[in-house]
């Protein structure tokens, strides 16, 4: 993936490991837009950053997601990259009263909308890479986020066949798989303990530059490289009560 000259969007960049993305992409002088939920959260990127682009689009909606589609490939339909890096962590149990409609919601962000976008963005003529975002519990789940941790096993899984998928049509399919990192993904505090998202992304750039195809970072190096008794034995100890 080149690092500059792109115009590219950012799903969920207003924030977190998204915001940190934003923030990068722009200082290597690349055209930044950014969707989100929260008209708050795009105005305070808008005011830090003057020449960057925001909507609002609640991901979790299809007809919100084909909107999104149709201004992209009106208004700047010489936008190349996609990232798909919007996403919810619910912490809780099954037994929960709202566990189901939890799950629904984490569905639909982190499952339903990158697909749905990866679908409709391969149309652009232009479109030449696109980035997903998952997790290293992708392959050693927490079992306090049950949902989130399935949903990026998903996201892991559909981004090696979509990089075989896209190869004829010479479009870059690159996975980040992030760690825990101190953001406010499942709530404020819980990530507290976390590195920061500035030593991750310095190292995400580091390794693009490389061209790697799968990007990882500290917890989520060793885990998706692991064997099976190594992810067991990693399992066991984070989901110690």
């Amino acid at each position: 993936m080149k690092l500059s000259g792109n115009k590219i969007l950012i799903t969920g960049g207003a924030s977190g490991i998204g915001l940190g993305f934003t923030e990068r992409f722009i200082n290597e002088n690349n055209k930044v837009i950014i969707c989100g939920r929260r008209e708050s959260a795009l105005k305070d990127v808008e005011n830090k950053f003057p020449g960057i682009i925001t909507r609002v689009c609640d991901l979790s909606i299809k007809e919100e997601r084909e909107k999104l589609y149709r201004w992209i490939s009106e208004e700047h339909k010489d936008l190349n990259v996609l990232v798909n890096n919007a996403g919810i962590q619910n912490w809780m149990q099954v037994t929960d009263e709202d566990f189901y409609d939890k799950a629904k919601k984490e569905i639909a962000i982190n499952i339903e909308a990158p697909v749905h976008l990866a679908s409709l963005f391969v149309k652009l003529v232009s479109l030449d890479t696109v980035l997903n975002v998952s997790s290293g519990l992708s392959f050693a789940p927490l079992s306090k986020t049950p949902v989130y941790s399935a949903t990026k096993a998903f996201v892991h899984s559909f981004t090696v066949s979509l990089r075989h998928l896209l190869k004829p049509k010479n479009i870059e399919v690159i996975e980040i798989i992030p760690p825990a990192l101190n953001t406010d993904l499942g709530g404020k505090g819980i990530h507290d303990f976390a590195p920061p998202v500035s030593g991750f992304i310095e190292s995400v750039f580091e390794q693009l530059k490389e061209g790697k195809e799968e990007i990882t970072y500290g917890f989520s190096e060793g885990v998706s490289k692991a064997g099976q008794e190594i992810l067991k034995e990693t399992f066991n100890k984070m989901n110690q009560a």
